[in-house]
Parts: structure tokens; sequence; C-alpha cells
């Protein structure tokens, strides 16, 4: 009866309650004097993780580049595929067999990534 009480005790804290709980704990562990410099610390490193993930989305654009594909959910077949992609590159799906669809968005992909390439030796 004793193990079920403290059970559901537990399960009945959230919210502010843990961040106080924390702030105890760390105050017991770090003490008064240390607890400035351990915030510092954190207030530091937060800061670092939130720059660096800011870094790194931005490269993820700059390497995204002119592509700009936009799915709304799972593709079924392989010809919605090849349309999404097709229309993300800008090119009309109208009257065309997967074949012209592969070999034009093959040829597109080629020039730009030749193109790519070309900028980088320069």
């Amino acid at each position: 009866m004793f193990n079920n009480f403290m059970f559901d005790f537990s399960l009945n804290i959230i919210g502010n309650d843990w961040i106080r709980i924390v702030l105890v704990a760390l105050m017991l562990l770090l003490g008064t004097k240390r607890m400035p410099d351990a915030t510092k610390k954190l207030a530091r490193i937060m800061a670092q993780y939130d720059k660096t993930k800011n870094m790194v989305q931005e490269e993820i654009q700059k390497a995204k580049g002119e592509f700009n594909v936009n799915i709304s959910g799972p593709v079924m077949s392989e010809r919605q595929k090849l349309e999404t992609l097709a229309k993300s590159l800008g090119i009309n799906t109208e009257n065309k067999t997967d074949d012209d669809l592969r070999s034009i968005v093959n040829s597109k992909l080629a020039g730009s990534s030749k193109s790519d390439q070309d900028t980088a030796s320069k």
C-alpha cells in the first residue's frame, strides 16, 4: 500500500515542480558559491549549441540551393516520385513518359552538378 502511494505521488509531479527539485538538488551538490559559475558555463554551452545549430542549418540551406522539393506526404508510385522531382526542378510533366522524365531530370541534375564543379574549381 505504501509503495503504491509513493509511485502515484511520483507520477503527479509535473511542470515547475521538477524545475524546483532539480534546482534544490543542484544547490545541494554544488553549493551556493559554485552555482553562479555553473550557470554561466551552462549558458555558454547553450549559446554555443544554438550558434552551431544555426550554422549547420545555414549550410544545409546553401547546399540545398535551387532544389526546393516539397513533398506533402508519402509518394505511392514511381511516376509520382518523378513528377514531384520534375516539378521541383521546373520541368513540365504533361505528355511525357516516365523514361522522358528520367532523362530530363538526370540531364538537369547533371548540368547543375557540373556547373557547381566548375564554380568550385575556379
